[in-house]
């Protein structure tokens, strides 16, 4: 590597050890929030002085100390060491809602009503009715946040400023959609299907949260609505007692304590999907829900191809002459991943990593990379995954104001000492 590169990429390191604020408070913890002490320039940004220092461990009821974003409503990340194995664990799995008033729900109590202006027998159904009553099917998926590593937008965009946590994969247990809305039967109008949540707003004038989809991806034999996670019932802050599982696409459409069912003959117009949660139109290849584009803007849908390096952390120092072990986790919405490459020369060069297990297309992918032994210096680690569409990871940061689909190539600053 060039000296001066070198000497830059060792400023920046040491900056980031000097600086690094509260983040160092939760390392005697393994806690590592995001990639810290890159430039937006090279690639990942650091989060926020204000929001590091804001960042705190907490316990919540049956889960880990994850990383608290906010209270109200509850948005916790998982730490970056519980990313590293197959299935994240249900203690550890990230939590997100977005009103504050999530009550507990018996499993005796709950109730999923079904209807709606197309729906020509509409039902309720009971949780054990719903295990009864239905064949259960079973999916391995990501389920990831539409804003994380929002935080690491630069310039900065507002929202919760989530770093590389708001996801987790795991495995899916649950009812076919599908199969629920067979019994109700469907007019010929039929146009979409909205689904409500128990959880409710403090205030009156904040809209409760509903979500719709389209025909196409309702009637999809991988959407579940599902009551089991990792093969035990869903923690209550994961949705108990049953939530909607869309795989592949965002987690904004994972619809947690699932109240109602109800297909519609026109585009849902509430708030979380004629204003929250929209992107430019066409500045993603990802599919478009057609019935919900309007305008300038669309809703965002499936996840974008992406990947994360989770056995270093950038700032780290390793000792010499030793083997650089590089894994990590890639996953994309639903194609499957392909491949991914490693590089050490800033993207001069690629390598490819090993690809681990094969868990389904919705899945994220193990992979790994060994970097020969290296003399003192400062290395910068790359990875970019590649799917089955021939999509990769892009080189620059697509920017949009809501701060969704942050998938620019990964790179990690290490100095070999």
């Amino acid at each position: 590597m060039d000296a001066s590169v070198s000497k830059e990429l060792r400023r920046r390191i040491l900056a980031c050890a000097a600086g690094a604020g509260a983040l160092s408070l939760l390392r005697p913890l393994r806690v590592v929030a995001g990639q810290v002490g890159s430039s937006a320039a090279l690639g990942f940004t650091e989060l926020s002085e204000g929001t590091l220092d804001e960042q705190r461990l907490y316990a919540l009821s049956g889960k880990v100390p994850l990383i608290k974003k906010t209270y109200r409503p509850p948005n916790f990340e998982t730490p970056i060491d519980y990313l590293r194995t197959p299935f994240t664990s249900n203690a550890a799995f990230f939590v997100r809602w977005h009103l504050a008033g999530i009550g507990t729900v018996k499993a005796s109590d709950w109730r999923l009503s079904v209807g709606g202006e197309s729906a020509q027998r509409p039902f309720e159904l009971s949780l054990e009715q719903l295990k009864r009553d239905f064949d259960h099917a079973e999916i391995t998926a990501v389920c990831q946040c539409a804003g994380n590593r929002r935080g690491l937008f630069d310039p900065h965009v507002a929202g919760v400023q989530w770093g590389v946590g708001a996801m987790g994969n795991a495995v899916w247990r649950g009812v076919r959609l599908r199969d629920i809305l067979a019994r109700a039967g469907m007019t010929s109008d039929a146009l979409e299907v909205a689904f409500g949540a128990a959880d409710r707003p403090v205030l009156d004038k904040t809209p409760v949260f509903v979500k719709s989809l389209p025909m196409s991806i309702a009637l999809d034999d991988n959407t579940l609505v599902a009551f089991e996670m990792n093969g035990a019932p869903l923690p209550h802050w994961n949705g108990f007692p049953a939530r909607l599982v869309v795989p592949g696409w965002t987690a904004t459409y994972w619809v947690k304590q699932l109240s109602s069912i109800s297909v519609i003959s026109k585009p849902e117009t509430n708030f979380w999907m004629s204003t929250a949660y929209r992107l430019p139109r066409g500045m993603f290849k990802t599919p478009t829900f057609a019935s919900q584009a309007s305008g300038a803007t669309e809703p965002i849908t499936t996840i974008v191809v992406n990947s994360l390096i989770t056995s270093l952390r950038s700032g780290q120092q390793l000792p010499r002459n030793t083997p650089i072990q590089v894994r990590g986790m890639a996953w994309d919405g639903g194609s499957g991943i392909a491949g991914v490459d490693v590089s050490t020369d800033m993207g001069a060069s690629w390598q490819a990593a090993r690809l681990g297990r094969d868990m389904g297309r919705f899945s994220w992918r193990e992979f790994s990379f060994v970097v020969p032994p290296r003399e003192r210096g400062s290395i910068v680690v790359m990875a970019r995954a590649a799917n089955r569409l021939g999509e990769t990871q892009p080189e620059r940061l697509i920017h949009n104001p809501a701060g969704y689909h942050h998938n620019v190539i990964q790179r990690v600053y290490v100095e070999v000492v």
